[in-house]
C-alpha cells in the first residue's frame, strides 16, 4: 500500500470510531511509519487514537505526538486523581490489595509495586488512564518472578501455532531467565502485537523484548 492510502485509511478509521474526536488529530505517513499529532481531550482518547492507527493495514511503526488538553473547568487536583485511582484499583477484584502504589504529579500518574501477572499490570494502567484529569501514565509495576518455568519457550511457541492471526514459521523465540526476546518478520502491526500478547500470556514471563519486523 502507498503512504497516501495508509493515511487515508487511518483518517477514515479515526472518523469512524466513536471513542475518538478526530477533529484535532493530524496524520502523516512516510514509508509506512505513521506520525500522529495534534491534541485530544483525555489520555484515554490519546491511547485510543494510537490503537486505531495500529490496526490499519500497511502500518509499520507509529510515532505518537498527541497532546492531552483538558478544558480548564474540568481539570482535577493531583490529590483528587490519586484518591480516585486508589478507589478504582481497590474495586477491581482482579488486582491484589495493597500491592500497587500510586503517585500523581501535575496530572501524570506513576504506578509502582509488584503483581503476579501481566494482565494485572495492564488492568491497573487501563483503569487509571480513563480517570478525568489524567495526562499520562508511567507503569513501573513489576511481575513477580516464578521459579521452575523452564518450559516458557515451548509454551509460547505452542501459543503462536494455535493463534490464527500469526504466521509462526518466521518467528524466533529466545528465553533468558524470565525475559523473552521475539525476533523475525511478521506481515502487519496487529500480528506483531498478537505475538507479543501471546508471550505475555505465559506464566513466569517478566519482560518481553519485541524485535519483530513488520514487512
Amino acid at each position: 500500500m502507498s503512504d497516501l492510502e495508509i493515511r487515508r485509511d487511518i483518517l477514515d478509521e479515526l472518523e469512524f470510531d466513536p471513542s475518538v474526536d478526530a477533529a484535532n488529530i493530524g496524520v502523516s505517513v512516510e514509508n509506512g511509519v505513521v506520525t500522529l499529532s495534534g491534541h485530544v481531550k483525555s489520555y484515554a482518547e490519546k491511547m485510543a487514537a494510537e490503537a486505531i492507527a495500529q490496526r490499519v493495514k500497511g502500518v509499520r511503526a507509529i510515532a505518537e505526538e498527541i497532546d492531552v488538553r483538558w478544558p480548564e473547568q474540568k481539570k482535577h487536583a493531583d490529590d483528587e486523581i490519586a484518591a480516585r485511582a486508589l478507589d478504582i484499583i481497590a474495586w477491581d477484584t482482579a488486582l491484589p490489595d495493597g500491592a500497587i502504589d500510586i503517585k500523581v504529579q501535575r496530572g501524570w500518574v506513576t504506578l509502582s509495586g509488584e503483581v503476579r501477572w501481566h494482565f494485572q499490570r495492564m488492568a491497573a494502567e487501563n483503569a487509571v488512564k480513563k480517570l478525568g484529569g489524567v495526562l499520562g501514565v508511567t507503569n513501573y509495576l513489576t511481575i513477580r518472578r516464578l521459579v521452575g518455568m523452564s518450559d516458557i519457550k515451548d509454551r509460547i511457541e505452542q501459543a503462536l501455532r494455535r493463534n490464527a492471526e500469526i504466521e509462526a514459521d518466521g518467528i524466533t523465540v529466545r528465553v533468558s531467565d524470565s525475559k523473552v526476546i521475539l525476533e523475525g518478520d511478521v506481515h502487519a502491526w496487529n500480528e506483531r502485537q498478537a505475538v507479543e500478547q501471546a508471550a505475555w500470556s505465559v506464566p513466569g514471563v517478566a519482560v518481553v523484548e519485541n524485535h519483530l519486523h513488520v514487512g
